[in-house]
């Protein structure tokens, strides 16, 4: 395996007459970074942008394991999966249907190719306001409507784990001769338990993007793009992913990513068996909770529908306490030092994966049971007491957002700024949904749901940075 490879060459005691520049000089470097292995492309090592030895196993390692036709490794995380994939996918000027809770980094993409998106707009779960699967009659009927649609994308699953109907969305897409393109980045640990919902690979997706670090033992940045089926260029992706990818790869992440696949191919069924245990123990021990309650399926249901929602997301809806998600948050952090994932205004979530410990598990369960009873018989916050905290709203397009990136404009306050056209994008980080792109106007509903978003505690994210006060906008005619 490549992380053998590498820790051998550095007991070689060669010196090193390339890059990086620390030299794997352990008298310099900080104690506990992987220095010794961290390489460039020097002889027999391979190229990830031209694989054909080491490397090209590793790819075809992943390809065989999740069953796809071609996997690429990322070392820039998801986003340059998702950059590539659209970039081979459209050309400037081209419509790309995509669903409106779509991660930052497919605004970005429409924005940076010249894509003229088109949004699918999901529903909201009413009790902790996480949006639901997108609808294959939406598709359907956007398709319809938007004949000249070159690409389809959708986020599934999402940051909550919310599965949408893949098969059904990439047969409508593939029966008008459209590749379907699933952001999987939080589900790479998918198809390898049947407890768990299918991989997109093993549902049609065309291209499917996922994070490996996100939900399996792999380091940050970690990620693969995998091509299935014939209407996608195979070529193109990789001239692409050539452009977005850094020309100086590394070779500590690529090792992880094989680590990684070399432990789901040789014990993986053992591993996810135990998995599930766990998490079957813990959905069982928090079950007669009374104020807090995990979301287990769409609509808030409490039966678990495995091709509609990961059971291995821990949604923990507040909606029946009298506190927020982000309260729950700190709570659990200053009480029992328990750092969660994120929150939502009316939830909060917990990520798990193989890795977890059954200690983990119980400490979690044994917290959170122990929050609800000191909750007591309070007052429930009615739904309309606070806005959802996955925002869905489609403001009125002006210009494509290929377009207004090159306007200049000026930081307007807030309630100022409405009726004006963004020239940024605005989005709550985690999970890294927009609530504005660029190029749309700017209306009530969008400036409340900000003002209501901050006075809750969530992170807005703007790419001018002068939230929570001003937005980068223009008033003049685009």
């Amino acid at each position: 395996m490549l992380y053998e490879k590498l820790k051998a060459h550095a007991a070689e005691g060669s010196y090193p007459m390339h890059m990086p520049g620390h030299k794997r000089n352990a008298a310099h470097l900080p104690h506990g970074l992987p220095y010794d292995i961290d390489i460039t492309e020097i002889h027999g090592f391979d190229d990830l942008h031209a694989p054909k030895g080491t490397l090209l196993e590793i790819e075809n390692l992943a390809a065989r394991l999740y069953g796809s036709d071609k996997a690429f490794m990322l070392v820039n995380g998801s986003t340059a999966g998702m950059l590539a994939a659209v970039g081979a996918s459209i050309n400037r000027g081209d419509k790309m249907l995509m669903a409106r809770n779509c991660h930052v980094s497919a605004y970005n993409a429409a924005a940076l190719f010249g894509a003229m998106p088109c949004y699918l707009a999901p529903e909201t779960d009413i009790e902790t306001g996480i949006s639901r699967g997108i609808d294959p009659k939406a598709v359907d009927a956007a398709l319809v409507e938007h004949t000249e649609t070159k690409l389809v994308a959708i986020t599934s699953p999402t940051y909550e784990g919310v599965v949408s109907d893949i098969d059904s969305i990439a047969d409508i897409a593939h029966r008008r001769g459209i590749p379907l393109l699933v952001d999987a980045a939080h589900g790479a640990h998918l198809g390898f338990s049947d407890r768990f919902p299918k991989s997109p690979i093993h549902s049609g997706a065309d291209i499917t993007v996922m994070s490996l670090h996100k939900t399996l033992p792999a380091l940050t940045q970690s990620a693969l793009l995998h091509v299935q089926g014939a209407l996608v260029e195979t070529d193109k992706i990789a001239r692409m992913l050539s452009v977005v990818q850094t020309s100086s790869p590394s070779y500590v992440l690529m090792a992880s990513i094989d680590s990684c696949l070399r432990l789901l191919s040789s014990c993986g069924a053992e591993l996810f068996n135990e998995y599930v245990r766990c998490l079957d123990d813990f959905y069982a021990k928090t079950a007669n909770m009374q104020q807090l309650k995990l979301f287990r399926g769409s609509c808030g249901a409490t039966k678990i529908n495995n091709h509609e929602f990961d059971m291995g997301k821990l949604v923990i809806s507040t909606g029946g306490s009298s506190v927020t998600g982000p309260q729950l948050v700190g709570i659990l952090r200053e009480k029992y030092g328990i750092e969660l994932e994120m929150a939502g205004v009316r939830y909060a979530l917990a990520m798990t994966s193989i890795c977890d410990t059954d200690e983990g598990f119980h400490r979690l369960a044994d917290a959170l049971v122990d929050i609800d009873k000191d909750f007591g018989n309070v007052q429930r916050i009615p739904a309309s007491g606070v806005r959802a905290a996955n925002f869905v709203h489609v403001p009125r397009q002006a210009v494509a957002p290929c377009d207004a990136l090159n306007k200049t404009g000026s930081l307007f306050p807030l309630r100022d700024s409405i009726g004006m056209t963004s020239l940024e994008l605005i989005c709550a980080y985690p999970p890294g949904v927009p609530i504005l792109a660029p190029g749309e106007i700017i209306d009530e509903i969008v400036i409340s749901y900000i003002s209501d978003s901050i006075a809750s505690g969530l992170t807005l994210r703007s790419d001018s940075h002068a939230l929570p006060s001003r937005i980068y906008a223009t008033s003049e005619h685009l």
